[in-house]
């Protein structure tokens, strides 16, 4: 029986359990045998950071080191910090630690994971009021396709909790004696917006915490509250579309991912002296990563 960790680091990882299913850096590592426990460190790049299909006006590039332990019982750790590379301010943006356990019986697979985030002060990521994360997922094996489920509770600094679930379609091919992995999968997600309406509030429109970094232009004072229309309604938020390519030797794992996020349902934002209603537009970005895995 073959542990799936491909599936798995979609899930548990940057927004892990996506993070989330919807993690743009690690999610497509390999196939390890079960019944060994082992360490796995990885260094990815991703060019910008996309969540829900949603980011930040300037661009957010990571560099992106973790290092996790993931024992044959199914239980496993991780911690990963991004090292943010952009020409207007360099620095550790943000460090997360998640713990979970896995499982894998047949045709199904799935897990509960649990995710700590600590962003920097200045950080205007698209995430960063949120400071957790619970997730759960569940898989079935159909042979021609792989369908996952996930649900996610988001916790905010200094507002409600979100609820995003998601559906992902997916097949794996090989090649290269199965040393290459290409991973076609389609994702789409729902849920509410309390997230991104604190990133409005703290970041977008014209409360930058940090020096350096742009501003929108939007002319919204640090004084007035921003608040989006609906935010707590279950909404259609992405479409993900990727190809990952993993190529295995021994025991490194090099890999490559590109991916199309098209977001739907445009947030009318407001508040005492503004109204916009969001333009949102495809994103393509992309993540390269290399990793070594290794048995205690």
């Amino acid at each position: 029986m073959k542990l799936r960790l491909t599936f798995y680091f979609i899930v548990f990882s940057f927004a892990p359990l996506l993070l989330m299913a919807q993690d743009p850096v690690k999610n497509n590592i390999n196939k390890a045998e079960e019944g060994f426990s082992y360490f796995l460190a990885d260094v990815s790049y991703i060019n910008d950071y996309v969540f829900m299909g949603r980011r930040d006006s300037i661009a957010a590039p990571y560099l992106i080191p973790s290092i996790g332990y993931y024992d044959k019982s199914g239980f496993f750790a991780d911690a990963s910090l991004s090292f943010l590379t952009a020409s207007e301010a360099s620095r550790v943006d943000l460090i997360w630690l998640s713990a979970g356990y896995l499982f894998n019986a047949n045709k199904f697979s799935g897990g509960i994971s649990g995710t700590a985030y600590f962003f920097n002060e200045e950080s205007n990521n698209v995430m960063s009021s949120v400071v957790g994360d619970l997730t759960g997922i569940i898989g079935y094996d159909f042979k021609l396709l792989e369908t996952t489920l996930y649900l996610s509770t988001y916790f905010n600094d200094g507002s409600k909790n979100d609820f995003i679930g998601g559906l992902m379609f997916d097949r794996t091919f090989y090649a290269i004696n199965k040393n290459l992995l290409i991973n076609p999968r389609i994702s789409f997600y729902a849920g509410s917006q309390y997230f991104y309406e604190q990133y409005y509030s703290n970041s977008r429109l014209g409360n930058r915490k940090g020096k350096g970094m742009g501003n929108t232009g939007s002319g919204v004072s640090d004084s007035n509250m921003v608040n989006i229309e609906e935010v707590q309604k279950f909404n259609f938020l992405n479409i993900e579309l990727e190809i990952p390519l993993q190529y295995n030797y021994k025991k490194f794992i090099f890999s490559f991912n590109p991916m199309l996020a098209l977001p739907q349902s445009s947030a009318t934002i407001y508040s005492e002296d503004t109204l916009i209603t969001e333009d949102l537009e495809p994103v393509f970005y992309w993540s390269v990563g290399v990793s070594y895995w290794f048995i205690p």
